[in-house]
């Protein structure tokens, strides 16, 4: 069954990329989220050895994205109004993103880290800054001043998951947090060109196309990386990392 469900979800891939690639965003929506209901049942069902933090990361994400499906069906908002689907979803998105770094930071001694990588982590964390300033304000004429705080600490978030997985990286340098850095990456890019799909360059096929893509991609290196365990030599940063019961 588990076979059945790996193959289903890379063709829902596929089909989600190319819909996304033609701006059919109803349809492509709704695989979305058939798809991560699906991933988050594979996880759950057939993984030995589960991440409490990773299991409320595919539960929020997938909540957010059933959550901006059925915002399709709501009433049509005006100007003047309040999109409670928009905050909504970003907000869960935010949260998900959150326990993505929890995962990392609950499964390390953060002192150690600090310790030993102070420079380049005061280094990432001024790039970060500057990164986040200079996408959000891309998007800063088409943005209320809520609605760019929101994308704000959005931005903020994901330039923090990546920083973390790099660290992480930089310490267990094995399969796992490659993987983990990898689905970092392609987050980070596919949110990136999602701003200027949906804000700068609207609905552009090209750019549907590109994010998709690396949004797809990036959950495969995710669920990837939660199938492996760690394989390099233990360090004495590393805690033993949180697990879920079964």
């Amino acid at each position: 069954m588990n076979r059945i469900i790996k193959v289903g979800l890379l063709l829902l891939g596929g089909v989600f990329i190319v819909l996304q690639g033609l701006a059919f965003e109803l349809e492509g929506a709704a695989v979305s989220a058939l798809m991560l209901v699906l991933l988050t049942v594979l996880y759950c069902k057939w993984t030995n050895n589960k991440s409490r933090m990773f299991f409320w990361f595919l539960v929020t994400f997938t909540l957010a994205h059933l959550l901006s499906y059925s915002s399709w069906y709501g009433p049509i908002i005006q100007q003047e109004q309040i999109d409670y689907y928009y905050y909504g979803a970003n907000i869960l998105y935010i949260v998900s993103y959150l326990f993505l770094i929890a995962k990392i930071a609950l499964s390390i001694k953060i002192k150690a880290v600090f310790k030993e990588l102070a420079i380049p982590i005061l280094i990432l964390f001024l790039l970060d800054i500057f990164c986040v300033v200079l996408v959000t304000d891309t998007t800063k004429s088409a943005l209320s001043v809520y609605e760019y705080t929101l994308e704000f600490i959005y931005n903020a978030v994901i330039m923090a998951l990546l920083s973390v997985a790099l660290i992480d990286y930089m310490y267990r340098n094995d399969n796992k947090s490659m993987l983990f850095l990898l689905g970092s990456i392609c987050i980070v890019f596919s949110e990136i060109i999602q701003l200027a799909y949906f804000y700068i360059l609207k609905n552009d096929k090209n750019l549907g196309f590109i994010y998709s893509f690396f949004l797809v991609v990036a959950f495969l290196f995710f669920y990837l990386q939660s199938q492996v365990n760690f394989t390099g030599p233990e360090p004495t940063y590393v805690d033993v990392d949180e697990k879920l019961e079964a």
